[in-house]
């Protein structure tokens, strides 16, 4: 059995319930931004596609203290819809109710409860898919994961982002070759650049060109880029200023590149924090939450590399060990951030 508070421990409040079925409709479209507790205006497609439908987060208990529980809901302004919570507007699209309904949701978004698949590495022996070349012991490696679980006994997210200024990053205008950071920047911003038009463009001319030597060429000259994981003074990884408490994972070349997408937006032990197309189109670069006061960056890349490969199959791009690594920002208007992050 499947129920509805599992549910919403994995889609933020019920938010990405709301995100899923919103992008079945309209794909092309950013379906819904979050400011604070509430995602505005957007498009309702019961009615019409019209702007009238609204997403929010609410507590319980409106008088209730900051411990209770929470809860995605909506309303419609032209009444075209019931008032209700994500699991009332997924029956109007499933048109399923009750238990049927928590499977399909279950499926159709990865959640995963309740399987047990080889695959899927369980709490009580992640520590056994660390790499045996960490510089930190056995009991570290137990906390790392335990600490991090999204199942764990105080039902936290891995090292949550703070949705300001400590996830700071630099970014660099093109080319490559210019190793001084332009700004500071976060993850809302970078998003909103991927989701516009203003790298469409040059993505469009890159996909165009079959060699692929040209290609990196082109690339470097052409793409500005960031280092999600610091700021820094220039790119390099001794002159990094600050961690930003990210670690930008890097898929290369997949052969199924939504199921692979579609899985790690579900992941048990890691939050997206944000998820795109590389500029090239066959490859992915999720962005996730770390905490480098319990480990370094490099025995996190080390941890999560291999708990990729023991759960996916799939191995990251070992050019994301280095602190500095630079990361090249594409167009796509599907790009996903997490609906937490202001």
């Amino acid at each position: 059995m499947v129920s509805k508070e599992e549910i919403l421990s994995k889609t933020h409040y019920g938010l990405t319930i709301y995100s899923h079925i919103l992008r079945l409709y309209y794909p092309d479209d950013v379906v819904f931004t979050l400011k604070g507790r509430d995602c505005g205006l957007c498009r309702n497609p019961f009615n019409a596609n019209r702007e009238t439908l609204h997403i929010f987060i609410e507590k319980e208990n409106v008088l209730g203290n900051a411990l209770d529980k929470e809860f995605a809901r909506h309303e419609d302004s032209e009444n075209a819809i019931a008032a209700g919570d994500a699991f009332s507007f997924a029956e109007l699209h499933y048109k399923q109710s009750g238990n049927e309904l928590l499977q399909t949701l279950n499926k159709e978004l990865f959640l995963h409860i309740g399987e047990k698949s080889r695959q899927r590495v369980q709490n009580s022996n992640l520590f056994e898919v660390m790499p045996s070349a960490t510089d930190f012991g056995r009991s570290q490696e137990r906390s790392f994961y335990k600490n991090n679980s999204k199942n764990s006994n105080q039902g936290n997210q891995i090292n949550p982002v703070n949705h300001g200024s400590d996830n700071l990053f630099s970014f660099f205008k093109a080319p490559i070759s210019n190793t001084k950071p332009h700004s500071e920047t976060t993850l809302r911003k970078v998003y909103n650049a991927i989701v516009g038009n203003y790298y469409k463009d040059s993505t469009e001319k890159l996909r165009a060109i079959s060699d692929v030597a040209q290609m990196r060429k082109f690339k470097a000259a052409n793409f500005d880029y960031c280092t999600f994981s610091g700021t820094f003074e220039s790119r390099n990884d001794k002159a990094l200023i600050k961690h930003s408490g990210l670690l930008c994972v890097d898929f290369d070349h997949l052969q199924n590149l939504n199921d692979l997408k579609n899985r790690l937006l579900a992941d048990e032990y890691f939050d997206t924090q944000l998820l795109f197309i590389s500029p090239s189109g066959d490859g992915l670069k999720w962005i996730i939450s770390i905490d480098t006061e319990t480990a370094t960056h490099g025995d996190y890349f080390a941890a999560v590399a291999n708990y990729i490969l023991q759960t996916y199959g799939v191995t990251m791009d070992k050019s994301g060990r280095d602190i500095s690594r630079a990361c090249f920002l594409p167009y796509d208007p599907q790009a996903f951030i997490n609906p937490l992050i202001q």
